[in-house]
């Protein structure tokens, strides 16, 4: 009940905050301020809830941790995304052929920060973090990260194979970002680095969401098994790889730390032995 409870909660204010975003499209400031509104509405309602259903301080959101989880994420997330781009730049598949535009690059912070915020919320805040209790850190990240992977095949311009990627590189990277810090600030600042990046900054396609007019005025070419075509580079291998190499640092680094969860009754068993001992 707590997991249906959450959910509405965070999505009615998501909802209300792409309809605030939509109707001043064209907006910057405008785009702007609702969108970064939204997200600050909704970690409040987040926090709120979880309060209310679990009984206890919403420590994943505290705002004390908020500005150095968040600077690290969001460094961690545009450098990944950069990469990319590098990668791209250096055997010509992605040229810049002037600047771009200062209003949308604006607009896109608002509009991506209530992405960012919303998704995690959702995906790491909710799903991941109430199924790992039950089913343990690896099934909780496969199954949200599936999750994840699916729901970007309502884009635009989806495709099976965009889904699977984001599915790879974000829904499982993102996931363990969460479980190596056991802070929700990290994975919305890496989300957020990494869309504001190539879409405010690079002015690439993000999920297959269509063109965005960022900084700089860029034009990506080639094949499309190579450079993602219309989902964008998030669909490339050269994107896959990177985040399988980020998701595996942050699993390091949870391993690391204790913060795996065994599955329950694997978790159970052990106990049983032990005391049997």
């Amino acid at each position: 009940m707590r997991l249906v409870t959450q959910l509405v909660a965070v999505v009615a204010v998501a909802f209300l905050g792409s309809m605030a975003t939509g109707a001043l499209q064209g907006n910057a400031i405008g785009t702007l301020v609702a969108g970064l509104a939204a997200a600050a509405l909704m970690i409040f309602v987040y926090a709120r809830v979880v309060r209310w259903t679990e009984r206890r301080a919403p420590a994943e959101v505290a705002a004390r941790t908020a500005p150095g989880a968040l600077a690290r994420g969001l460094l961690i997330g545009a450098g990944m995304f950069g990469l990319v781009v590098l990668n791209f730049a250096l055997v010509g598949l992605y040229r810049v052929e002037g600047l771009g535009s200062v209003e949308g690059a604006v607009a896109l912070i608002g509009f991506m920060a209530a992405a960012a915020v919303w998704e995690e919320l959702v995906f790491r805040g909710i799903l991941f973090r109430i199924a790992e209790k039950r089913i343990g850190t690896w099934w909780a990240m496969g199954l949200t990260a599936l999750l994840f992977g699916l729901m970007h095949l309502a884009n635009q311009d989806a495709s099976l194979w965009g889904a699977i990627a984001i599915a790879i590189e974000a829904g499982l990277m993102l996931a363990a970002a969460y479980v190596a810090t056991r802070n929700l600030w990290v994975p919305i600042g890496v989300h957020f680095g990494w869309n504001y990046a190539g879409a405010g900054i690079f002015s690439t396609v993000i999920s297959g969401n269509g063109a965005n007019q960022g900084l700089l005025d860029s034009v990506i070419s080639g094949p499309a098994l190579i450079t993602g075509g219309d989902f964008g580079p998030e669909a490339s291998p050269n994107a896959v790889l990177i985040g399988l190499l980020v998701t595996a640092g942050f699993l390091w680094l949870a391993r690391r730390r204790g913060n795996l969860v065994p599955r329950r009754r694997r978790a159970q068993a052990a106990e049983t032995v032990m005391v049997a001992e």
